[in-house]
């Protein structure tokens, strides 16, 4: 798995995220992805081959490792680690909409130079109207996805540890035997590791979903004992669509009414032409 290519992709989205939002994908890539890839995958690199159980039954062991661990955890944390972060692209496709049609007004209006082009790249993305659904859409869903992973941990591995001995009776063993777990102390301490980020992620996520929901509702609320706000925050937001579409409409306008002024003045010089002639 490419870590690195996710990262290079969420930094983007970072600069256009709450402080909240940076504080969770610090804990992201500091707490979880840097611990799976540097240590957990060392310790779960021998989990088949050193799953031993006391039977030299064949196909016994493999169907005993099966039976306890269905999903490695490296792997289950990964498809974690994967699902999680995937709708933060939501809002990063949802930028670079946004950028596009900026970059497109600049085009119509003629300052399509290199340096405002470079403004509208480096340009921070207000969290207001269609983006803030967008927002609120991508943490619902990182909620709901580290809630079903912690469930799903529960469900494979009750009380979250990793058992010393464990007994198997699966076909083809020929009886009850006893099978052993390698490292299973350093195993439940990833484990539990692992549980109390992911529960630091929803802890976080829901303070930055109630932190939106407060700023919104505050917003509106100014908006409606305020009118002239309203109108002030219209003007100083030159990046929502609104502004941009009345924008484009002034332009034309002004277009219009300077060909109808050049139309005016030609005529009148024809007229003024014409009467000299005839003197």
């Amino acid at each position: 798995m490419n870590w690195a290519g996710l990262y290079t992709v969420l930094s983007g989205v970072n600069r256009h995220s709450t402080a909240i939002g940076r504080i969770w994908l610090s804990v992201i890539f500091i707490f979880r992805i840097m611990v799976l890839v540097v240590a957990a995958e060392s310790v779960w690199g021998d989990e088949k081959s050193a799953f031993t159980c006391n039977t030299q039954q064949p196909g016994c062991n493999s169907v005993c490792y099966d039976h306890f661990f269905p999903i490695s955890h490296i792997r289950l944390w990964a498809l974690q680690l994967i699902l999680v972060t995937t709708p933060a692209l939501l809002v990063a496709m949802h930028v670079a909409y946004q950028q596009h049609q900026e970059k497109k007004l600049l085009v119509m209006t003629g300052h399509a130079d290199a340096k405002h082009m470079e403004e509208v790249k480096k340009h921070k993305m207000r969290i207001a109207g269609s983006l803030w659904w967008t927002y609120v859409c991508s943490v619902v869903f990182r909620l709901l996805f580290e809630a079903v992973f912690m469930y799903i941990f529960y469900m494979l591995y009750p009380g979250y540890q990793m058992m010393r001995l464990v007994k198997c009776e699966a076909y083809p063993c020929p009886n009850t035997v006893d099978c052993f777990i390698s490292r299973p102390t350093e195993k439940t301490i990833f484990t539990v590791f692992m549980l109390v980020t992911s529960s630091v992620c929803i802890v976080l996520n829901m303070a930055e979903l109630v932190y939106l929901v407060v700023r919104a509702c505050a917003r509106r609320s100014q908006h409606h004992s305020n009118p002239s706000s309203g109108k002030g925050s219209f003007y100083g937001h030159k990046h929502s669509s609104e502004y941009k579409q009345n924008e484009i409409n002034q332009l034309l306008t002004e277009q219009d009414g300077s060909l109808k002024d050049m139309l005016r003045r030609n005529s009148g010089l024809q007229e003024k032409g014409d009467r000299c002639s005839a003197c």
